[in-house]
């Protein structure tokens, strides 16, 4: 009968090669832009990267669709996204998790303003 600690260190080993095999998918973190769409949102995702020859850093925002089943994204929210199969001509990534809640905008209603 193997020991406690060897049958410990046998689980590890397997979940090791299971986690190997794979494929370590990118997440990226962006804000969402917008939510007109149902179940979609578009997210702005920026990179940053060095330039080649001039060593300057460079920022890049690409706008981005993703499928947002639970319309749970609201607008400048902060969130996780995960590329997946293609949902739709334009639509590759999907919301893992929300990240952090935006500020919405603190509108005074018309009826306030001026009764």
């Amino acid at each position: 009968m193997a020991e406690p600690a060897e049958q410990a260190e046998q689980a590890q080993q397997a979940e090791q090669a299971q986690q190997a095999k794979q494929p370590r998918r990118q997440k990226r973190v962006g804000m969402v832009s917008s939510t007109k769409g149902d179940k979609t949102i578009r997210v702005i995702v920026t990179s940053t990267f060095k330039h080649p020859r001039y060593g300057k850093y460079l920022r890049r925002q690409t706008k981005v669709a993703v499928h947002d089943p639970q319309n749970a994204a609201k607008l400048n929210d902060v969130v996780e996204i995960v590329p997946c199969r293609r949902i739709s001509r334009t639509k590759s990534w999907r919301l893992l998790r929300i990240v952090r809640r935006g500020e919405q905008d603190m509108a005074i209603p018309a009826s306030e303003v001026n009764p």
